[in-house]
């Protein structure tokens, strides 16, 4: 007893399932409207409203490359502050209600009557909106864990339970988006369809509670490529079936390779415990733990492969003939039906966003002794060589991750397309994803740090702070 309190005096604190599933509930919150806008907004725009895909492409590129200004900013203001009610935990609610706000106004039902022009400036503005204020909940909420214990078994129960979280709104969404509407319309449910597109979320409900299990049997990087592995060949199975045999004839075998495609994109949460770690090799090098600025980099590079897919999706399928806006559409396309299901996610959002200030204890102190500027930001991005692999690879992986998103919806409806669309359809939801999988197993080969140097670290810092 006297050694845990020694511990929790030098910051390795262990926490309750209450703190846990509190802090968790905040990543469910933020992806009930994050998997909206990453799996549906690019099928509203080009389904619903009818605006041109390479338009829309540009957009979400365009968006992105304005948060890579943003977030940084965002960063530096909440590194530098200290709201009453929270360093982090503050913007949980600051920013909440806003961001609820601008969900609920990204599909309004009017907009498909307006002119073309004016749904144009609607989806500017509004999506641009609803980024810049997604940023500003975020990354604080990144940020919490840093904060709350140096423990790295606290870290790795607590980045499971997170990733565990935001694969139930991932869940939530990409098969209630799709049912949702059919209700709202009182139609019927297409299954196959609902299924396939969230079922690859099952395995993180299997592997992310036994993730310390599985890194003591395996090791980090050991289980990395074993999920990477099973990732690839769910991919290939589905390609073939796809290119060689009917997708309907074969709905069992689908459903596997999608859970096991589930399996190898499950590498993208668990690259939320490398940040954690590369916030203590930073305090480590220069006495600062500037959490929300490193949160706010990764944040940058995740949606950088977010913003990638985004763009180059509908580019590439509408060079190669088909065109999202003109195509029959894989779901309904009508508006109120879109807005009802939007805000009923965003709303639970807000809700889950409140329990999440309140379950989440703040108790590491994180503010640096001085202002940091953006040039210590950019100094920091530069030095750090772990930032930069662990940024390299939330890029990529994310990339992956989206990149078949939107796409999904149509790979069931498969023989319902010519055989160039349905090619186009085979690359966007297989091969990419597969090949790029295997550029992450590469960068996690070239990470340096073990468990063993950050404990060494974790201590070094404690003893130097003493």
């Amino acid at each position: 007893m006297a050694k845990d309190i020694a511990q929790e005096a030098k910051g390795f604190y262990k926490l309750s399932w209450l703190q846990r599933i509190g802090f968790g509930s905040g990543d469910l919150a933020q992806n009930l409207i994050f998997q909206t806008v990453a799996t549906f907004l690019m099928i509203y725009l080009c389904t619903v409203l009818k605006i041109d895909p390479k338009f829309v492409g540009g957009l979400i590129l365009g968006v992105r490359i304005l948060d890579c200004f943003w977030s940084p900013v965002v960063g530096r203001y909440i590194d530098n502050h200290n709201p009453r009610l929270g360093k982090y935990r503050a913007y949980l609610l600051f920013g909440g209600i806003p961001l609820t706000v601008a969900a609920c106004f990204l599909m309004l039902p009017a907009a498909a009557s307006w002119t073309m022009g004016m749904k144009i400036v609607y989806a500017t503005v509004s999506y641009t909106v609803l980024s810049m204020i997604y940023s500003v909940v975020n990354i604080p909420y990144g940020s919490i864990m840093a904060s709350m214990t140096r423990d790295n078994d606290e870290v790795l129960i607590l980045t499971s339970t997170r990733m565990v979280c935001a694969n139930i709104g991932q869940i939530i969404v990409q098969a209630g988006f799709p049912i949702g509407l059919a209700i709202a319309l009182h139609s019927a449910i297409d299954w196959n369809q609902a299924t396939f597109m969230a079922i690859g979320t099952i395995p993180a409900f299997i592997i992310l509670p036994s993730l310390p299990f599985l890194k003591k049997l395996f090791g980090k990087k050991g289980l990395y490529y074993l999920l990477l592995t099973i990732g690839f060949a769910g991919f290939a199975i589905l390609y073939c079936i796809g290119k060689f045999a009917d997708v309907e004839d074969c709905t069992a075998v689908i459903q596997a390779a999608k859970v096991m495609t589930g399996v190898g994109l499950l590498v993208g949460s668990l690259m939320w415990a490398l940040v954690p770690e590369v916030i203590t090799e930073a305090e480590y090098r220069t006495g600062n733990r500037p959490a929300a600025i490193v949160n706010a980099l990764a944040g940058v590079a995740f949606k950088a492969g977010f913003s990638v897919a985004g763009w180059i999706t509908p580019l590439v399928m509408g060079l190669v003939g088909f065109n999202l806006a003109s195509e029959k559409s894989a779901l309904p396309t009508d508006p109120d039906a879109w807005f009802t299901v939007t805000c009923i996610f965003a709303l639970a959002g807000f809700v889950l966003l409140t329990l999440c200030f309140l379950g989440c204890k703040e108790r590491i102190s994180t503010t640096p002794e001085k202002p940091v500027s953006f040039g210590q930001m950019f100094k920091e991005f530069k030095e750090n060589k772990c930032l930069q692999l662990v940024l390299l690879i939330f890029i990529v992986v994310f990339l992956a991750t989206f990149i078949n998103a939107p796409v999904n919806a149509y790979y069931p409806k498969l023989k319902e397309y010519q055989p160039d669309q349905q090619e186009a359809i085979l690359w966007f939801t297989c091969v990419i994803p597969a090949l790029l999988l295997l550029v992450v197993g590469y960068l996690i080969y070239k990470y340096p740090l073990t468990d063993e140097r950050l404990d060494e670290m974790s201590k070094s810092i404690e003893e130097r702070t003493k």
